[in-house]
């Protein structure tokens, strides 16, 4: 009887499924017409998904360029090649023509340089300005150090230029958060009057990247160093394999923006049971092996990498609550109408530089009250201020590098620009 009803059910099943005929059984219209449609659904839904896709990454492109100024700077790529495109160069000043324009209408007779580097951005400055008194360079990186004293001294005792026999140089192996005491320490009155120009670049420079010792290259294997200072104690080996989890887990979400870092510090942390990490090269093969190549391929393990190196390059330096305490401090350091200007390469620097302008003009993000645009009768790289009592943010949106630089130096490619000016005791030339 069961098997009879069975038999029955499929009868009936087959009937409204098919056509029967003595030709070969064929689907029925009814659900051939189904199939279609279902698919058509089913490809309209796709195409519909693709379509916000596409519109979501439209408009965050757009948000993107609507928040930055690219520099329409005419950059001599003859000149660029012939001083930086031999591959013996250390380092290549990122945005040097921008940074040119911003100090070119400033008497600069006291100038610091943060982040001394290679020296790149200095030694233009000073040719530029041959008013310049007095030249302080900082930098805690030993190596920069001496590389860029070379430089300097080159510019300077070199017969074929005059005008800087006054000129007074400095230079400390000091971090740029002890501005105020260096300027103390060189003169009193130096310190009390204010500089009138200074500049940050937060970049690493080539010859740290591209020595592997460092630890900070992510292709190239090494110690897990990652020391700016290497008179420094903490190194990235000892966050790796001696810090709480939950800590070692944080700087990959906070300082990396790394989505996977749940994962990462789980398997960072089970590494510790069989000896640890000790080489940027053991670090790298852990990264690899966590990453999905559905996520990218070799460019997605090699984004993940590059996250989280510099999660522990900013944990192992403290770069982020530096920055935050030296913004204020170098502002403090300028004299009525000198200028502050800040390379940034990522975005929770550019976020700190930029919250901290507002806070010292005494504006918030979305104050609109004080902005100014200019045209052409002021200066060309300056398109729209953010006016404040004792300040003035020239550069509303940060300044990006120009196509052509992107496109000669790939390096150059997060770089922002950012720059304030103190106001003048007498009225401004904004106001």
């Amino acid at each position: 009887m069961a098997s009879a009803a069975i038999a029955s059910a499929k009868s009936l099943i087959r009937k409204r499924l098919f056509l029967h005929s003595n030709s070969p059984t064929k689907l029925s219209p009814f659900c051939f017409s189904i199939s279609t449609t279902t698919a058509a659904l089913t490809n309209k839904n796709k195409d519909a998904k693709i379509q916000r896709k596409k519109q979501k990454w439209n408009s965050e492109a757009n948000l993107l360029v609507k928040r930055r100024t690219r520099s329409d700077k005419e950059l001599d790529e003859e000149s660029f090649l012939k001083h930086y495109g031999n591959g013996d160069s250390v380092h290549v000043p990122v945005m040097l023509g921008e940074v040119l324009d911003v100090f070119a209408s400033v008497r600069l007779e006291s100038f610091v340089d943060c982040t001394l580097g290679a020296g790149g951005h200095s030694s233009a400055i000073i040719k530029a300005h041959p008013e310049m008194k007095l030249y302080v360079g900082l930098d805690v990186d030993p190596v920069a150090h001496e590389m860029a004293l070379s430089r300097l001294k080159g510019i300077l005792y070199k017969d074929s230029y005059d005008g800087t026999s006054n000129l007074q140089v400095h230079t400390f192996l000091k971090n740029f958060k002890n501005i105020k005491s260096v300027l103390h320490e060189i003169d009193g009155e130096v310190s009390a009057a204010g500089v009138h120009g200074i500049i940050m670049d937060l970049g690493m420079s080539s010859m740290q990247v591209g020595d592997s010792e460092r630890g900070f290259s992510v292709l190239n294997d090494g110690p897990l160093d990652m020391r700016m200072n290497p008179e420094a104690s903490l190194k990235a080996e000892d966050i790796l394999n001696s810090w709480p989890d939950s800590e070692v887990g944080r700087i990959l979400r906070d300082y990396g923006e790394e989505s996977n870092w749940y994962s990462l510090q789980n398997k960072i942390v089970k590494a510790r049971l069989t000896g640890g990490l000790h080489s940027t090269r053991e670090l790298v093969d852990l990264i690899r092996n966590s990453t999905s190549w559905t996520r990218g391929g070799r460019q997605g393990w090699i984004k993940t990498a590059t996250r989280v190196f510099q999660a522990l390059r900013i944990a192992v330096n403290d770069e982020l609550n530096t920055l935050k305490d030296s913004i204020r401090a170098c502002f403090d350091s300028l004299s009525s109408g000198g200028r502050l200007a800040v390379i940034s390469f990522h975005s929770l620097e550019d976020r700190i530089v930029k919250q901290a302008f507002l806070n010292i003009v005494n504006c918030s993000e979305d104050d609109s009250i004080n902005i100014k645009t200019f045209g052409s009768d002021k200066e060309a790289w300056i398109k729209q201020i953010v006016q404040g009592r004792d300040a003035t943010i020239l550069t509303k949106r940060p300044i990006t590098p120009s196509e052509k630089e992107e496109k000669l130096n790939t390096r150059s490619r997060s770089a922002k620009l950012r720059v304030i000016q103190k106001k003048s005791l007498e009225e401004s030339s904004f106001g």
